[in-house]
């Protein structure tokens, strides 16, 4: 959309939300990649200054998974339940041509090595984890039969479990775009096969719980980001993923660089998450990093392939050995 475009729907949608007029300054796109539109604003209304973020698909009639009404029913939802986000304000209507939705900005960093390597996030380092721990807590608490707005995430099939229809996925994917052997990938392959965990309760996943997809300043978390992978399965997906060894941004301690696995089990307990694990806790840490692997291996054959030129995508690409060698540390039982 062209920003005059943005500018004046903003400044009706908010007027008839607020009792207008609604002045709308200090608009810009920030980058966000191209599933998605994202507009800082302020709105100055009846009732204050807005600081505000719109979010909107792209292209008028072309879904996206999920669509920002689905997004906005997550964070409210979220929301609702005490997780740190941004404040969800409204749900978009026939403004714009495509679907879209209204939150507050939240100020603060989201770049990881800031918060690793900065000395103004000293006392930051120290509670990030036990934020983190109490986020993902209440993240799991959501039940689908308290939000029927969110059925249409996506689900483990009939029949599977959910670490089972993942693994399958990515060994899927991996299959697909395999240019090159990769036997630590087998081995990784074969292991998870041969360890699955049991099945567990189907709850909120966020799916990409990491350092990097969250706001923080030099008092810690200030906002949870990047619903784009929610969808119903297994907990302890979101703790193994928050330890993979590429989030930790060159920290050496495995939670998000910042904090011990015990310390974070105990504090996502403590604040009424599932009992934990750890063999399956761990196991879910074992394919973070094979799924972090085949994602990176699958975006260089995007390249290689000659389907996009992108230099992002060769430089990730480039990454695949790194995973390779943590896998083959895990293998071995060398969990740092």
């Amino acid at each position: 959309m062209q920003k005059e475009e943005v500018q004046q729907g903003l400044e009706r949608f908010i007027a008839a939300r607020t009792g207008g007029p609604v002045t709308v300054s200090n608009l810009a796109r920030l980058s966000g990649g191209a599933s998605r539109e994202t507009w800082s604003f302020d709105a100055d209304t009846p009732q204050g200054r807005i600081e505000g973020i719109l979010r909107a698909d792209p292209v008028p009639g072309a879904p996206t998974i999920p669509g920002r009404e689905l997004e906005y029913h997550l964070i409210k939802a979220a929301w609702d339940a005490g997780v740190t986000v941004p404040e969800p304000l409204w749900d978009g209507d026939d403004t714009f041509p495509v679907k879209f939705f209204v939150m507050r900005r939240v100020p603060g960093e989201t770049l990881g090595a800031r918060l690793i390597r900065g000395e103004q996030y000293a006392k930051a380092r120290e509670v990030v984890p036990y934020q983190l721990a109490r986020d993902l807590a209440r993240i799991h608490a959501i039940r689908e039969a308290d939000h029927p707005e969110l059925a249409g995430l996506e689900r483990p099939p009939e029949g599977k479990t959910s670490a089972e229809a993942q693994l399958d996925h990515y060994e899927t994917s991996y299959r697909t775009a395999e240019l090159d052997p990769h036997p630590v990938f087998e081995l990784a392959i074969r292991w998870l096969r041969q360890h699955l965990p049991p099945p567990s309760e189907l709850v909120l996943v966020h799916g990409d719980f990491r350092l990097g997809n969250f706001i923080f300043d030099e008092t810690g978390v200030k906002g949870i980001l990047d619903w784009e992978l929610a969808h119903w399965g297994d907990p302890m997906e979101d703790l193994g993923w928050l330890a993979v060894k590429s989030w930790r941004f060159g920290g050496r301690l495995p939670i998000a660089g910042v904090g011990t696995r015990e310390a974070f089990i105990e504090a996502y307990e403590a604040a009424g998450g599932r009992k934990v694990n750890r063999q399956h806790f761990l196991w879910y840490e074992m394919f973070g990093n094979l799924k972090w692997g085949v994602i990176t291996m699958t975006q260089a054959a995007t390249y290689l392939t000659g389907r996009s030129r992108s230099v992002e995508l060769a430089a990730i690409g480039r990454r695949t050995a790194e995973t390779e060698i943590v896998l083959l540390e895990l293998l071995e039982g060398r969990w740092d």
